[in-house]
C-alpha cells in the first residue's frame, strides 16, 4: 500500500494547477521569480524570459487553460474509485507522463545550452561541461522556425519537470492501487450474485 494515496496526489496537482493559473492571470512575475526555477534554470543554462514579468493575453490564455484543467480533474476525483482510478486515471496518468517527459527533454535538448549542439572545435571535454545561460549560441544550433524556440526558457522546463515526476508519481502510485479495485470490485459483484441466489432459493 502506497505511503500517499493516487486521489491525494491528483487532488494535489489539480490544486497546483488552479493556483499556477491564478498566478499567471494576476501576478506572472512571481512564478517566473521561483527559488526552483531559478535553480533548474542555472543548472540546465536555460534563459529567462522576460514575458512571464508582466500580464499579457498568451498568459492570460494559459491561465484559463491550467483552471479549467485544475477543475475537470478535480470533477472526475469525485467519481466512484472504479471509474476515477481505474478506468480514467490509468489511462491518463501515462499519457500525461510521456506528452511531459518528451516536452522536458526538447525544452533543453534543442536549446542552444544542450550538449548535441556543443562546439566541435573545442575540446572533446567541453561536451560535458557546466551550460551557461550567458554564453552564445554554439555554431551547429539554428533556432526553430515553427516557434518552437517559446517552449525553450527555465519557466516552461520547470513547469514540465515538476509534471513529469508528479505524473510518475501517480502512475507508479496507480499500479499498486488498481489491483487491489479490481479484487474489492470482483469480491464485491460475487457477494451480490451469491446473495441473489439465495434469494431466488
Amino acid at each position: 500500500m502506497a505511503l500517499i494515496s493516487a486521489k491525494t496526489i491528483l487532488t494535489s496537482l489539480s490544486l497546483f494547477h488552479i493556483t499556477l493559473g491564478f498566478f499567471f492571470l494576476t501576478s506572472p512575475g512571481s512564478v517566473a521569480d521561483q527559488a526552483v526555477v531559478y535553480l533548474l534554470g542555472e543548472a540546465m543554462g536555460l534563459p529567462h524570459v522576460r514575458s512571464f514579468e508582466t500580464q499579457s493575453p498568451s498568459l492570460a490564455f494559459l491561465a484559463a487553460v491550467l483552471a479549467i484543467m485544475g477543475v475537470s480533474d478535480l470533477v472526475t476525483l469525485s467519481l466512484p474509485d472504479e471509474i476515477s482510478l481505474l478506468h480514467h486515471w490509468s489511462l491518463q496518468a501515462p499519457i500525461r507522463l510521456l506528452m511531459s517527459f518528451i516536452l522536458v527533454l526538447y525544452s533543453f535538448f534543442f536549446s542552444a545550452s544542450s550538449p548535441i549542439f556543443a562546439n566541435t572545435s573545442s575540446s572533446s571535454s567541453s561536451t560535458f561541461t557546466h551550460p551557461s545561460v550567458h554564453a552564445p549560441p554554439p555554431l551547429g544550433y539554428a533556432p526553430s522556425g515553427w516557434g518552437g524556440d517559446a517552449l525553450k526558457n527555465r519557466v516552461f522546463f520547470t513547469f514540465m519537470f515538476v509534471e513529469t515526476f508528479s505524473w510518475f508519481w501517480v502512475w507508479v502510485t496507480l499500479q499498486e492501487e488498481v489491483p487491489t479495485l479490481v479484487m474489492n470490485k470482483r469480491g464485491s459483484g460475487r457477494r451480490r450474485s451469491s446473495g441473489y441466489n439465495g434469494y431466488e432459493r
